[in-house]
């Protein structure tokens, strides 16, 4: 991914604008949405390794990132809302949802809805559509997670990661992490992360591939395979090796790679 190939651009939302990288080039497009606590930086290794021509926007959700100013609300249904607006304004006739996490629910709910142009879904460590052993205390411990640079690294060693970061990207989770707005930092633990969409997922037609981590502690490959895939009847699951949650910052290569052969095929 080099500078000269892509570009800032302002997307339209309800209240304001979210902020985005896009590149032009070949379709399906990527639409890249990223977990809670991330940016479009997240993504940044992963698009330096997809083919050079594929056209793609990794854009910074409200409430995160350089789309901080836009107002809530934060709700999942909120940042669906969002980024149906970013692929309407984007105008590729076809492409593909590739969420991260709280990004990943938000692209489940988005599929349901069976969009026009959707050809697939690429879920990263995806959030299930129900919360699994999600209690008052979890939610609370979660909702504390950013609260300074301390927990921000306090989480990305005990839970984010399994083989850990290099101190770049370390600065850079704690700097996004602590960048999002108060409001929009409470929304995932308080809300989203409780939210039930299971009755809807099954509505999804179009291929689904879903990447667990095979160290990842805050949503394992055995609860996706156990709470994920038999709701959605076109879903497969992959395991990335040697990766915990934040598998775009930490094995990219493994990333890039199947969201390639993912794309390859539709």
């Amino acid at each position: 991914m080099t500078v000269e190939t892509v570009v800032g651009r302002f997307f339209d939302v309800r209240g304001g604008q979210v902020y985005s990288h896009v590149r032009e080039g070949d379709g399906p497009a990527l639409i890249f949405l990223h977990y809670w606590g991330g940016s479009r930086r997240t993504w940044i290794p992963v698009l330096r390794r997809l083919d050079p021509g594929q056209a793609f926007v990794a854009y910074d959700q409200r409430g995160w990132g350089d789309s901080t100013s836009v107002p809530g609300p934060y709700g999942l249904e909120q940042l669906a809302e969002d980024a149906q607006r970013v692929v309407d304004a984007l105008g590729h006739p076809h492409y593909v949802l590739v969420g991260h996490s709280m990004g990943g629910k938000v692209a489940q709910m988005l599929a349901a809805r069976k969009p026009r142009g959707l050809r697939g879904v690429v879920l990263v460590a995806p959030a299930p559509p129900a919360p699994i052993g999600v209690t008052e205390q979890v939610q609370e411990t979660v909702s504390r997670a950013y609260d300074s640079e301390e927990a921000v690294l306090r989480s990305i060693d005990l839970m984010l990661t399994h083989g850990g970061l290099t101190p770049e990207l370390r600065r850079q989770v704690v700097e996004d992490s602590l960048r999002g707005g108060d409001q929009a930092r409470l929304a995932w633990p308080r809300q989203g992360l409780v939210q039930d969409v299971s009755g809807s997922v099954s509505a999804i037609e179009v291929p689904v591939l879903v990447l667990a981590g095979s160290h990842d502690k805050v949503d394992p490959p055995t609860v996706l395979a156990d709470h994920l895939l038999p709701l959605i009847p076109t879903a497969s699951l992959t395991v990335l090796e040697g990766t915990g949650h934040l598998s775009p910052l930490e094995v990219p290569d493994q990333v890039a790679a199947n969201i390639g052969a993912f794309v390859a095929k539709l």
